[in-house]
């Protein structure tokens, strides 16, 4: 299936792949199309790194979109540079689109973050747990332009970790969606109702490319992470998340749906077609679980006599930032009876394959002992 008779590959930007994207190849991308956007300083990080905003479209119906709040979470960057890339580009949707919407993205709002792959800032302050108090500067440029812009939708665009999974199933949630709570009660306001059927319209497309891979991300209330503050404040606001897909740790199939689903989400803001999608299709989307290790091995006594019998091993990756390259180096997170797990790639020790496979890989040896 090719959603919006689109091949995707000659859209995608090619330029700026991997987990590790900073203002530098974000920058390369925007000089490059500087003529075709209206591309501004919006301010600075706390190390004084230039916050950049893009806008494209003339229409009375105004999204924004912000991404790598969090620095090491850079897959909804790509897909934004994508989306870009397809608006820029003749089509019957791509002239719908910018007639009838404003679109401002900043596509790093805490670049600091983005250089260290961290998810603070450079004061080591969480951005998504500042919005009331909005105590760094990248918080302060992220609400004066919300002010300023007056948005009637906002996209607030992560990346989750590879625990989790949809419901009870063995399936990854590759893409998960929010719709903030305004208030402690997780009441459905009006625009949070909106949110909902926003979301319902994405989930109706992304289901069609990844079955069962779509999940409900927790709705508990805070009133200072953004999505929840600007949702008290009347705008319909949409988290994304962006999840694993099966042995894609760079994260290039997720950015592919992560593109479709923003894009679905754009269409039906242009076209007035929310109302189509009821409510009831978001709150059936299954909930989120942490069910997932990037690594199961079951009975890992077999190789390492000294744990006790019938061992599991729930072993992660931790994403270390070498040489301007993320490498992913093992650690055991649980040991014991994991039989309610999930792997993404699973050893049973008790099998002479998967047992060689286990000794013979040194790092995880290394993680093991």
């Amino acid at each position: 299936m090719q959603p919006f008779n689109l091949d995707y590959s000659t859209i995608k930007e090619k330029t700026v792949t991997g987990r590790y994207v900073t203002n530098a190849e974000v920058d390369k991308f925007l000089n490059l199309h500087s003529k075709e956007f209206k591309i501004e300083e919006i301010g600075f990080s706390v190390l004084q790194k230039k916050i950049k905003m893009v806008t494209i479209g003339s229409g009375p119906k105004k999204i924004l979109m912000w991404s790598q709040m969090h620095g090491n979470e850079s897959t909804t960057t790509k897909a934004v540079l994508d989306l870009l890339n397809y608006l820029k580009e003749p089509s019957d949707l791509a002239k719908t689109i910018l007639k009838e919407c404003t679109l401002k993205i900043i596509p790093i709002l805490n670049p600091d973050g983005a250089a260290a792959y961290t998810r603070i800032n450079a004061n080591e302050v969480d951005l998504n747990r500042d919005a009331h108090d909005r105590s760094q500067p990248e918080s302060k440029v992220l609400r004066t332009v919300y002010d300023a812009f007056e948005p009637d939708f906002c996209f607030n665009l992560h990346d989750q970790r590879t625990i989790f999974n949809v419901g009870n199933d063995q399936k990854p949630a590759t893409i998960s969606f929010l719709s903030p709570a305004h208030d402690q009660e997780r009441s459905i306001s009006k625009t949070r109702g909106i949110s909902m059927q926003l979301i319902a319209a994405m989930n109706s497309l992304i289901q069609k490319l990844i079955p069962g891979q779509v999940g409900r991300y927790d709705d508990s209330f805070n009133h200072n992470c953004v999505g929840d503050a600007f949702q008290m404040l009347g705008t319909p606001t949409i988290l994304f998340e962006a999840g694993h897909f099966e042995d894609d740790y760079k994260r290039e199939h997720t950015r592919m749906y992560i593109f479709y689903a923003m894009l679905k989400g754009v269409e039906t803001i242009a076209k007035s077609e929310i109302e189509q999608y009821p409510q009831h299709m978001y709150l059936e989307i299954p909930e989120n679980s942490k069910l997932f290790y990037d690594i199961l091995i079951k009975n890992v006594d077999q190789v390492v006599p000294h744990l006790p019998k019938n061992s599991d091993l729930g072993i992660l990756y931790k994403e270390v930032l070498e040489s301007n390259t993320i490498k992913f180096m093992p650690f055991v997170d649980k040991t014991g009876d994991l039989g309610d797990y999930f792997g993404h790639k699973t050893y049973n020790c008790l099998e002479e394959n998967d047992a060689e496979i286990v000794k013979s890989n040194k790092k995880l040896m290394n993680s093991i002992r």
